[in-house]
């Protein structure tokens, strides 16, 4: 009985199916049989022509996967990424196409006799001269130059130490379990605590009297 009503439920659907998806799951079980017909016993072997086929069904109609029985889905999956990968590396084997000699000396020119332009400048007059170009373009044929290096964060804060102080907040419980607002200002360049008030009601002006007003001891 449960057979007969899988029958019929797979007439219906069959019945509702358009006629490529038929044709095309047609080709894919009749292509598994002639592989299996030319192979002598043993493992199938696929050729390049079968991946081919495989990798263009799956591109074209995805659920040719539920009909694969010779090898798993995920190995059809992995032919179609290597097909996309071969594609897109066949249409990039050009590269980009080179830069005009005269263009990237007018670059260097613009860039020389005017050292506080950026590339977004020069990009824009190139653009009103009708040279189309891209700004990533300008800024690769611009001129560096060769400055000074800038000192490192750790050599500044070396530098600057005698002007720098590191200020924090916190909450302590008191042992009447009561919270008391802690603030403490501490020098880099001595290390030592310049200034610690506690408060517990904390306050716009309690804490600027303690940052500014009060002056630092030298």
């Amino acid at each position: 009985m449960l057979e007969r009503v899988r029958f019929i439920v797979a007439a219906i659907v069959r019945r509702f199916r358009s006629r490529t998806v038929l044709e095309l799951e047609n080709l894919a079980l009749r292509h598994q049989l002639h592989v299996l017909r030319r192979q002598r016993p043993g493992r199938p072997r696929l050729f390049m022509i079968d991946r081919l086929l495989w990798v263009w069904l799956f591109r074209i109609w995805p659920r040719c996967l539920d009909t694969m029985v010779l090898v798993k889905p995920a190995t059809v999956v992995q032919w179609h990424r290597q097909g996309f990968r071969l594609f897109w590396r066949w249409r990039s084997r050009s590269g980009r196409p080179s830069l005009d000699r005269e263009v990237r000396d007018l670059i260097r020119q613009m860039n020389a006799a005017n050292p506080l332009w950026g590339a977004p400048r020069i990009h824009g007059e190139l653009l009103k001269l009708g040279i189309e170009i891209s700004q990533a373009t300008v800024a690769k044929y611009m001129v560096r130059g060769r400055g000074t290096p800038s000192p490192t964060w750790r050599s500044f804060l070396r530098n600057q130490a005698a002007g720098i102080a590191a200020i924090d907040m916190f909450v302590v419980a008191s042992a009447s379990f009561r919270l008391l607002y802690v603030m403490i200002i501490l020098a880099h360049d001595r290390r030592k605590i310049v200034q610690f008030d506690v408060t517990r009601h904390p306050t716009a002006g309690w804490l600027t009297s303690s940052t500014i007003l009060r002056s630092r001891p030298t």
